[in-house]
């Protein structure tokens, strides 16, 4: 496991991300263990693409994990050997595109309206208020809210970008007392022992408040993120400003967006009904 730990910690010195360390390392383990003790330095390239081809037709991964296993890899090998592993035609060559899972307003007011405890409630208000990822919300602290402008200061977020987005009247309030209740004292979410409230907290409270919205939609903590764009779209916000809200660093990922947007097609009739 020796190179795997030299290779964690290499992208620990070029600064990735946790998250992507994390993913990484996963991965990584996941190939050691499929080859059962066999140092890496020694896996031909032939045994890595079988694989990839038993994690695609046995285990049914899908593309995205597919992505991210071939791009470890592919690193890891570069890195620790100096090999260069002919991945190219490991790599999915066209996205699958679906659409986002997105609630309406109102079912997002009623997963709010469900929730008693505070802290709660101002977690999920300002996930769709602002349309934070969740690793940003949990990241924030007390000097990132610009009440007086009414914006959030959303530092170091993916690809180590900072960003503005706006911050709603309503989930103002709730931060107020929230923050009068709760009187945090580094983070703007605390746990109960201090630092970072945990993510995984955070997508309890919500699967709890979407069963008591009684909401039966595939919904996750970033589904507010996707519900915050949507919407903004359906409320005739360009394009253009929803991308530097979400801090989008190519617009096509933003023009999902689009085609979720209820703007003009529910006042589209069937010919079956003219």
């Amino acid at each position: 496991m020796q190179s795997i730990e030299d290779f964690i910690k290499i992208l620990e010195l070029k600064r990735y991300s946790k998250n992507t360390i994390n993913s990484y390392h996963s991965h990584l383990r996941l190939a050691k263990l499929h080859f059962e003790g066999k140092k890496m330095k020694d896996i031909s390239d032939r045994e890595l693409f079988e694989f990839i081809y038993h994690l695609v037709n046995v285990k049914k991964i899908s593309s995205s994990y597919q992505r991210q296993i071939v791009g470890a890899l592919k690193l890891f090998y570069k890195e620790i050997y100096g090999r260069t592993i002919p991945f190219e035609y490991l790599k999915v060559q066209r996205r699958e595109q679906k659409l986002p899972v997105v609630l309406s307003k109102e079912e997002v007011q009623r997963i709010i309206d469900r929730i008693d405890n505070l802290k709660h409630k101002a977690i999920i208000a300002l996930l769709y208020g602002s349309g934070l990822r969740i690793g940003e919300l949990l990241a924030l602290r007390k000097n990132n809210i610009d009440s007086d402008r009414m914006l959030i200061h959303v530092k170091g977020a993916k690809g180590k970008k900072d960003r503005y987005t706006i911050l709603s009247h309503k989930v103002l309030d709730i931060l107020r007392a929230y923050y009068l209740q709760f009187k945090p004292n580094d983070y703007l979410f605390e746990g109960q022992k201090g630092g970072k409230y945990s993510s995984e907290s955070a997508g309890q409270v919500f699967k709890r408040s979407l069963k008591k919205a009684k909401i039966n939609k595939r919904a996750t903590l970033h589904t507010l993120r996707h519900s915050f764009a949507t919407h903004l779209v359906e409320d005739g916000v360009s394009i253009a400003h929803i991308q530097k809200l979400l801090g989008h660093s190519n617009i096509k990922t933003t023009l999902i967006y689009t085609h979720i947007a209820q703007d003009a097609l529910y006042k589209i009739k069937s010919p079956l009904d003219n």
